[in-house]
């Protein structure tokens, strides 16, 4: 008799992450209905990369779809950086405007660390203020980069909020997901190694995890026989790859077929961790909201 091949539990992203629209989307009509605050986010794109105009677009829909109000705005590539300041200082002393996110990259004759600095940390729902950063490293409340905290969430509803006795691997170092993610793994107690791509012995490093979180941001890079037999693999990776008929596919950092024939749980890509990120910016902004007005905040969208 043949035994059937392993397949690793597949983590449904998009599931996961409509049911915390949907959550946010409550909680928003609580808030609207309870004390009379809509929370607001304001979207800026400068220059018209489509990627960005894609990513703009899907942003503006699924705030007004929670019944958040949207506030987009567009400027040219050519825009002066104290044109963008301006705007920004605008945007943080709006009321109705609770979450400023200011998309990247910017044009290249722009500063985005000085961007980033300019806006309030209480509307800053990327969490990449240096202030958020600094308080989400030393445990105190905060804004959080929006993909971590979806990668956090997921983690939670598959292990539960204690991830003592766990080992974590963070496989890359950004400002934006590495180390973040390493810093809200040890807020969950687990015992975090952070990797990256100059790590000598990779290989065993990435097998000796329980949880491995792979945010590098190079195609395929982790095969199955890097992962620990019934680990959790939470790929972050979007790679556009182009294949030999000419299509182009999106491919994470994490080899899937392989990697699923080893793991026991793995997000794939698409369809994994990206859903999420649009999801905890509504969440990040409803948490800003709440915290802006004084009022409480929901449970379980903050770490």
């Amino acid at each position: 008799m043949t035994l059937p091949e392993h397949q690793a539990t597949r983590l449904d992203g998009k599931a996961f992450a409509a049911a915390l629209r949907e959550r946010v989307g409550g909680h928003v009509a609580r808030l609207k209905a309870d004390h009379g605050v809509t929370p607001g986010l304001a979207v800026v794109l400068v220059g018209a990369d489509p990627a960005s105009e894609v990513y703009v677009r899907n942003k503006g829909k699924q705030t007004t779809e929670v019944g958040m109000l949207s506030f987009t705005h567009r400027l040219d590539a050519d825009t002066p950086q104290a044109a963008l300041l301006d705007l920004v200082a605008h945007l943080n002393a709006d009321p109705t405007v609770h979450g400023i996110l200011v998309q990247l990259p910017l044009p290249a004759h722009m500063d985005a660390e000085a961007v980033i600095d300019a806006i309030a940390p209480a509307k800053d729902v990327d969490g990449f203020h240096a202030i958020n950063v600094g308080r989400l490293a030393t445990g105190q409340k905060s804004l959080v980069p929006c993909t971590p905290l979806g990668c956090l969430m997921m983690l939670d509803d598959l292990h539960g909020p204690d991830l003592s006795g766990k080992s974590a691997v963070v496989v890359g170092r950004s400002n934006i997901v590495g180390k973040p993610m390493a810093q809200l793994l040890l807020r969950r107690s687990a015992t975090v190694t952070v990797a990256h791509s100059r790590t000598a012995n990779l290989k065993e490093v990435c097998r000796g995890a329980d949880i491995l979180v792979a945010a590098v941001g190079r195609a395929e890079m982790i095969p199955g026989d890097w992962i620990k037999p019934g680990a959790t693999v939470i790929d972050v990776g979007i790679n556009r790859v182009t294949l030999e008929d000419g299509r182009s596919v999106l491919r994470g950092d994490v080899e899937f077929a392989s990697a699923a024939r080893v793991a026991g749980a793995i997000t794939p890509v698409p369809g994994g961790v990206g859903p999420m990120t649009i999801a905890c910016l509504l969440a990040n902004t409803l948490t800003a909201a709440c915290r802006q007005h004084h009022l409480p905040e929901p449970e379980g969208l903050t770490p």
